[in-house]
């Protein structure tokens, strides 16, 4: 085994977060648990009292993210790892979304990752190592029916992660961007905030209501399996960017850029010839 490393994971209560504590427990490493409040995670400092600690944690409080990274730094001298996982889904047309409900989807699942990726960089710097792990979604990387809030947020963490991870790289920094498929977490369940549905928009989502409401407790992920996985990426040299998680995610990736490579080759001609003409050269 390597040696032991520190991660901070976010959203330790339930789900991918606590199965990544739980796995980078079994691993042997330190783990700085963060949720909304704090009694959900007292049972994992109970069980390792040495090698857990935990904290209150509101991604979009930000004297809150900052004690969480003091914590990790006074208890256990660094971060190697930081998993953003704290975050929800929504659900419904994106018509039927308040500015307020968008606004709060991207406050948490966008902003609140920055704030906690930005607090951790400069530990990271001075170390000259570290790993920023954000739990995104396969809904970066298409966007389905009912889903334009959660995926457009999505793929705001992905943007801003890809640029990130050109920054970083020089200073030893990695960031990996992880893409689970459906799997059998509460995303499904109780975590997900419901729009106030438009008669307009009834008919045009019926069947994909159903088919979610359906999917609780039925999903194909396992998140034990799921953590191994980030887990693992975590203890290679050179880790991926982007890691899909489960099959239902690679097929739709795949599927997904063999349709775009298409799309872009069929629209060739109509867009390609849009440059200045070249100089004339005498």
């Amino acid at each position: 085994m390597s040696t032991p490393r520190v991660w901070l994971i976010t959203g330790t209560s339930t789900g991918f977060g606590r199965a990544i504590a739980r796995e980078a427990l079994r691993r042997g490493d330190r783990v700085v648990a963060t949720a909304r409040r704090a009694d959900d995670v007292a049972d994992l400092a109970a069980a390792e009292p040495d090698r857990v600690r935990t904290a209150t944690l509101d991604v979009t409080d930000p004297a809150a993210v900052a004690a969480a990274v003091d914590l990790a730094v006074a208890e256990f001298g660094r971060i190697d790892v930081v998993v953003n996982n704290a975050g929800y889904g929504s659900r419904g047309a994106f018509e039927e979304f308040t500015d307020e409900q968008i606004r709060a989807q991207f406050e948490v699942n966008v902003f609140g990752a920055m704030a906690v990726t930005r607090a951790v960089l400069p530990v990271m710097r001075a170390q000259g190592s570290g790993h920023v792990i954000q739990m995104s979604s396969i809904a970066a990387v298409r966007a389905a029916l009912g889903g334009s809030a959660y995926s457009g947020s999505k793929m705001a963490l992905e943007g801003v992660s890809e640029g990130l991870a050109a920054d970083v790289a020089p200073l030893g920094i990695k960031v990996t961007m992880i893409e689970p498929g459906p799997f059998r977490t509460d995303f499904a369940g109780r975590s997900p905030v419901v729009a106030d549905p438009l008669p307009a928009y009834a008919e045009v989502l019926r069947e994909s209501r159903g088919r979610f409401a359906r999917l609780d407790g039925t999903q194909p992920g396992d998140p034990e399996r799921a953590a191994r996985a980030v887990v693992a990426v975590a203890d290679l040299d050179e880790p991926p960017l982007r890691l899909p998680l489960g099959a239902n995610a690679f097929d739709t990736v795949r599927a997904t850029l063999r349709a775009r490579l298409e799309e872009l080759d069929a629209l060739e001609a109509l867009g390609r010839d849009t440059d200045f003409p070249p100089a004339a050269t005498t």
